[in-house]
């Protein structure tokens, strides 16, 4: 039976997506779709080529070292205790009003957010920090919980985000300005969480019950404890658009500067650094055997067509370009209730990537669009993967409590979307003011 390389190429991604369904590694199902496909559409010949080739050249570019030390800074900030100082030092300012302790777990959770880089991370760090204190204060579980998962999803936006990283190289955009074009976003983010918690605790004062003002001596001192956070932040950031460095020369000062902060504070010994070196190899490890299996699948699709022919036909069809951009994000949405941020950016990206460009949006603005949406399905009930990082740290906690308090947080993200689309410069204003 005769078969159009575009029905293979089809047949392959629901097959993947069986796979995946049954609990197959993505990296790799991507893999085995993609050598499979290859060996009936092109033959053995070609397939041994390519998985000669084609792992190498996945992971040999000098630019993905940036991934590795950016997840190594975020390692050893956590080991360094930096989630607790920030909580701290933004609590004593605000956590004397209503849900201010959830205020200051979403401040807290976008500083740290900052430096280590991963929202799973940011989630369970922060769960450790911020769910036993607001329990003793007496917080409902849902604002409680929720506040922590919708936090953790920060720590994708705001820059350096791994996520953004490897956006960037995929598209062959400049990773400064994608970490400039999020900077906005995520502060809208914040802003616009901190707003959910003051809406539903000036409903109902009883959600978060207001805790005993801080004199300013105590101020003053938490201050002292987050200076090293900000400095850490301010150089890596900060160096990259004044051209002291490339991002990859700033993630190592990142890096180093993270693990000098966890020394000086008496986090680490020979045990401790061993560890943080396992941790940053494993998670190394997992997102390039992802980015082999990614590109043995993509040069397969390539070869069916696939992409090209999805762009001909929505070009044929003549919908406008926002509604086809809805449409995408509400495929996204969808998708990210299934999927890890960072398997379904790489799943998708061949296809909707050359779409985009066929439609003339700007692919750093598109980035923090999918970037954000991608934030949205890491708390989207029943399987968002943020809200069962909170229930495996928080003994007691049921699936229902935390789904319940994450609507008022899911709505501040339908606004954000709704302005990052109609208001293009949230994104663009800073890199251009920066970069250009």
């Amino acid at each position: 039976m005769d078969i159009s390389p575009q029905a293979l190429g089809l047949i392959a991604f629901a097959v993947m997506f069986l796979l995946i369904a049954l609990r197959v590694p993505i990296a790799i199902a991507m893999g085995m779709v993609g050598a499979v496909g290859g060996w009936i559409l092109n033959g053995p010949e070609s397939v041994g080529f390519i998985m000669g080739s084609v792992p190498f050249e996945a992971v040999f570019p000098y630019s993905l070292s940036v991934i590795p030390l950016f997840i190594m800074m975020g390692v050893f900030a956590a080991r360094a205790g930096l989630s607790q100082a920030l909580y701290e030092a933004v609590n004593v300012f605000i956590g004397h009003r209503k849900g201010g302790l959830a205020m200051a777990t979403i401040g807290a959770c976008a500083a740290f957010g900052a430096i280590c880089g991963s929202s799973l991370a940011t989630a369970a760090t922060m769960s450790r920090v911020a769910m036993p204190e607001m329990r003793r204060r007496g917080y409902d579980d849902g604002l409680a919980s929720a506040t922590v998962a919708a936090g953790g999803t920060l720590g994708v936006l705001i820059p350096p985000s791994v996520i953004m990283v490897i956006y960037a190289l995929l598209t062959e955009q400049s990773i400064g300005r994608m970490f400039a074009a999020a900077l906005i976003p995520g502060i809208l983010a914040t802003a616009l969480y901190i707003g959910a918690i003051w809406v539903r605790t000036r409903r109902n004062p009883l959600l978060g019950p207001a805790d005993a003002r801080t004199s300013w001596p105590g101020r003053v001192k938490a201050l002292k404890n987050v200076w090293p956070v900000a400095l850490l932040f301010g150089v890596v950031i900060g160096g990259i658009y004044v051209g002291w460095f490339s991002p990859t020369e700033a993630a190592a000062i990142g890096a180093a500067g993270a693990f000098l902060l966890a020394l000086a504070k008496r986090q680490l010994n020979t045990k401790v650094f061993f560890s943080c070196l396992g941790e940053t190899s494993s998670t190394t490890g997992m997102i390039f055997l992802i980015l082999i299996g990614t590109s043995v699948f993509n040069y397969f699709v390539e070869t069916t067509g696939l992409p090209q022919q999805l762009v001909q036909q929505v070009g044929e069809l003549g919908w406008d370009r926002y509604l086809v951009l809805v449409m995408l994000i509400g495929f996204f949405i969808i998708l990210g209730c299934f999927m890890d941020a960072l398997s379904m950016i790489l799943l998708t990206l061949p296809f909707v990537y050359p779409l985009v460009q066929s439609l003339g949006f700007d692919p750093i603005w598109f980035g923090v669009i999918m970037v954000s949406v991608v934030e949205v399905g890491l708390i989207t009930p029943p399987v968002g993967m943020n809200l069962f990082v909170i229930l495996a740290t928080t003994p007691g906690l049921q699936l229902q409590t935390i789904s319940r308090g994450i609507v008022a947080f899911l709505l501040a993200d339908v606004l954000r979307l709704a302005l990052l689309v109609s208001i293009p410069a949230l994104s663009l204003w800073l890199p251009s003011l920066l970069m250009d």
